[in-house]
């Protein structure tokens, strides 16, 4: 809601209003989030030539608000859709163009299981200026200091209280009002991530898919890119075009990429469908702070699946260099998570995830059944906080592993599962043997270009067939209620 005081310049809105069209719901979402965008742009376009407002600007996020007096009579298999108690819930809502499909399929379900309207209005909480003024890639917010006014003397600016993870982490306290969250992010939080997630990945969040791949080494770029120029070059594989980093984009099969000079982060490519069904790749690097790094970022734009398709070290002696491991459990000491997600947390395996890489494995080694097990094995993989495991001493590392029946060991994996899970993100594991420490077997460099050159593109293509199984199911199937807790938000 807007303020009454009148040192405050704020733009005009339209009253609250009740819509029972989803459509119809998120066109007036856009128009009020453009309203409060252009009304802070403008202003801050004028204090940095000189002209700075004497009163303070303020424009206000958008708000969804459902109010119901019943539990709604649903179908029990779903995981989303219905608030879980009666009452209101809200939330605000940021860049509703970029998630119009989103919306419009959130708030549909809500009218459809409640029988009752939404109310789009504007919401009580600040817009701060740096997130407006990213709309606007001609316009950068400068350091503190560095204009000739005091920034937060005018404009609001981002505010921690509304920037954090409490609702996905079932921490978040209604105020006196009661209303209760509606959506597992805050509009500050999502525009937080959006801004985070361009600057580690020089990708605009626009070009990101529902399916998300995430490996540990850059060998799997280039096949990436490869198995997109020929995907391109299908006109039946419904793929339109391929971004790489710097948004670089490309339609044709045969169209030069531009490579940046100076790689980012967490370099990431784009293989879209015209429906956002496609597939992100997002090469994380090494360790543990990386994977939480990109997952925190990537879950605000909701995606369908995330797996990690990576090298491992092979714990048992029955395994070879190039075998696979399905993780169906994760020994969690990568630590990260550890105030977030407390380590006795079970990470379950997600049955439709688990499927539809097993099938992919058969279908790309062309083995099934009893013959599958000679190249995969499926059990608990262990991931560690620190990447020379190996040179402590060992009863206390190798002990927790043989007690654990952890068969393989990375850096990344139970990390990303994890924050699947707490972000309501179905997720998976499918790694590949490099090397077995533990039996002699080490990662040296002659050794490991054989290897790689032999394994990366079977092992790419497997996650690749596996996210096409998925775009084809339907989202309530993927979105396993597994990852629903008590009280859950509506909205996925």
């Amino acid at each position: 809601m807007a303020s009454d005081d009148p040192q405050v310049l704020e733009p005009e809105v339209p009253a609250r209003e009740a819509f029972t069209d989803a459509a119809e719901a998120v066109e007036r979402l856009e128009l009020l989030y453009s309203r409060a965008v252009e009304h802070l742009c403008a202003a801050f376009r004028g204090a940095m030539a000189g002209d700075v407002p004497q009163d303070r600007v303020r424009a206000y996020y958008p708000e969804i608000r459902i109010t119901t007096q019943s539990h709604a009579q649903v179908d029990s298999r779903l995981s989303f859709g219905h608030v879980a108690n009666p009452g209101t819930h809200a939330a605000t809502v940021t860049r509703p163009a970029l998630f119009r499909k989103y919306l419009e399929q959130q708030i549909g379900l809500l009218v459809k299981n409640h029988e009752v309207p939404v109310e789009i209005g504007v919401s009580d909480t600040p817009m701060p200026v740096h997130f407006a003024v990213a709309n606007d890639p001609g316009m950068t917010v400068p350091q503190e200091g560095a204009a000739q006014f005091t920034l937060r003397d005018v404009f609001d600016v981002p505010d921690l209280a509304t920037t954090n993870d409490d609702i996905v982490n079932g921490i978040f306290q209604s105020g006196a009002d009661g209303v209760g969250p509606l959506a597992p992010f805050t509009a500050q939080r999502v525009d937080y991530s959006l801004a985070r997630l361009e600057h580690y990945t020089a990708t605009d969040p626009g070009h990101f898919q529902n399916h998300v791949l995430f490996t540990n080494y850059q060998f799997y770029v280039s096949e990436f890119e490869a198995f997109a120029r020929r995907a391109l070059a299908d006109p039946e594989s419904g793929y339109t075009s391929f971004v790489g980093t710097g948004n670089a984009e490309i339609t044709g099969p045969d169209d030069a990429l531009e490579v940046p000079g100076k790689l980012p982060q967490m370099p990431t490519y784009h293989l879209k469908r015209a429906d956002g069904s496609g597939i992100t790749l997002v090469n994380i690097g090494v360790g543990p702070s990386n994977a939480k790094t990109a997952t925190d970022h990537i879950a605000v734009l909701r995606p369908h699946a995330w797996v990690m398709v990576g090298h491992c070290a092979g714990l048992r002696n029955s395994q070879q260099l190039g075998d696979f491991v399905l993780a169906h459990a994760y020994l969690r000491e990568d630590r990260v998570l550890d105030a977030d997600l407390p380590a006795w947390v079970p990470i379950p395996a997600l049955a439709e995830i688990q499927i539809a890489l097993e099938q992919a494995v058969a279908r790309e080694t062309e083995l099934e059944g009893y013959d599958l097990k000679r190249v995969m094995r499926t059990g608990t993989v262990a991931s560690f906080d620190n990447r020379n495991w190996e040179l402590r001493e060992h009863t206390g590392p190798v002990q927790r592993l043989s007690q654990s029946r952890a068969i393989a060991l990375d850096m990344e994996s139970a990390t990303i599962a994890a924050n699947g899970f707490r972000f309501r993100v179905p997720y998976g594991t499918l790694l590949c043997v490099s090397d077995k420490p533990l039996h002699g077997e080490l990662k040296l460099p002659g050794m490991a270009s054989d290897f790689y050159k032999a394994q990366v593109a079977r092992h790419l293509m497997i996650g690749i067939r596996a996210m096409e199984t998925l775009a084809t199911m339907p989202l309530e199937r993927i979105h396993s209620r597994k990852l629903r807790s008590f009280e859950e938000t509506a909205f996925l």
